[in-house]
């Protein structure tokens, strides 16, 4: 079922403003969050990078409210993807460096990803709808 998997990852694209930024949140986390770090670094290598002047309209950035369902449980759940030091659960602000978070980073609506937890566990989600919020 998750063989592959490099193979199957949507597409994603992440602004070069967000870029830079995540490359260093990865490396500087690496030593306290690990395995999210390795996927979050992942992610923005494989990631189209945006320039300033490119559309991120239906794409999960930094600051994007986004609303995405869980493949698995069917819930859908609304969250505004955030830096670390801005998260807030209770508010409904999910950090990038958490598992959700890097995997959602960079999503197009419409698409789905399936991505392994630090835990061992699998989750699906699929994007279904970006706000961006400047």
């Amino acid at each position: 079922m998750h063989s592959d998997l490099q193979t199957r990852l949507p597409a994603i694209a992440i602004s070069a403003r967000d870029a830079g930024r995540l490359r260093h949140l990865a490396e500087v986390a690496a030593g306290q969050y690990p395995e999210t770090s390795e996927f979050l670094a992942r992610e923005i290598e494989r990631a189209e990078i945006r320039a300033a002047d490119q559309s991120m309209r239906d794409i999960v950035a930094m600051q994007s409210e986004v609303t995405f369902r869980d493949d698995i449980g069917g819930q859908a759940r609304t969250v505004t993807l955030v830096y670390p030091e801005d998260a807030d659960v209770a508010a409904g602000k999910i950090s990038v460096l958490t598992p959700i978070g890097a995997a959602l980073i960079g999503m197009q609506v419409g698409k789905s990803i399936e991505f392994q937890t630090p835990a061992g566990g699998w989750r699906s989600l699929t994007v279904i709808k970006v706000v961006q919020h400047a």
